[in-house]
């Protein structure tokens, strides 16, 4: 029943949050931001906000301190719309998945060019013996037959 009720409640801070970087934060140094995913802690005293930036090392850097700088503003805005009885601290983490998936793609397309020029490479090639080096159903009978019963 708990974990419906944080489930519920991060997705409301997501949300408000969202709406606080859009509409309320002002901050020059704020880039392009996506809140991806907000975690509460069991007791819902900590509220982990995961978040995107589109642009280079410099704007993601920016971002963060303009975040940072943004926090109280935002956490008593939380407090406010959420009406529970504890307003959770928060803290946001730049979200690692967009990296890692590019990291990811790259490395498919790699594999895949290797893949490519393997093939290439194995084109016009011949098996060093036989075509088919298993024997068949029928030499497999044929081979019974010669042999000595004992």
């Amino acid at each position: 029943m708990a974990g419906t009720r944080n489930a519920k409640i991060s997705d409301r801070i997501k949300v408000i949050v969202a709406q606080m970087l859009e509409r309320r934060v002002k901050d020059p140094r704020l880039g392009f931001v996506t809140v991806t995913d907000v975690r509460l802690t069991g007791d819902g005293q900590q509220a982990s906000v995961f978040y995107t930036v589109m642009g280079d090392e410099a704007a993601r850097a920016d971002t963060a301190a303009a975040l940072r700088s943004a926090t109280g503003l935002i956490r008593s805005e939380v407090g406010k719309q959420l009406g529970t009885r504890i307003t959770p601290s928060l803290e946001f983490f730049l979200d690692a998945v967009p990296e890692a998936a590019r990291d990811f793609e790259d490395l498919l397309a790699r594999t895949k060019a290797d893949d490519a020029v393997k093939a290439a490479g194995a084109e016009g090639a011949q098996y060093a013996g036989d075509a088919d080096p298993y024997k068949s159903h029928d030499e497999v009978e044929s081979s019974d037959e010669d042999e000595p019963e004992q």
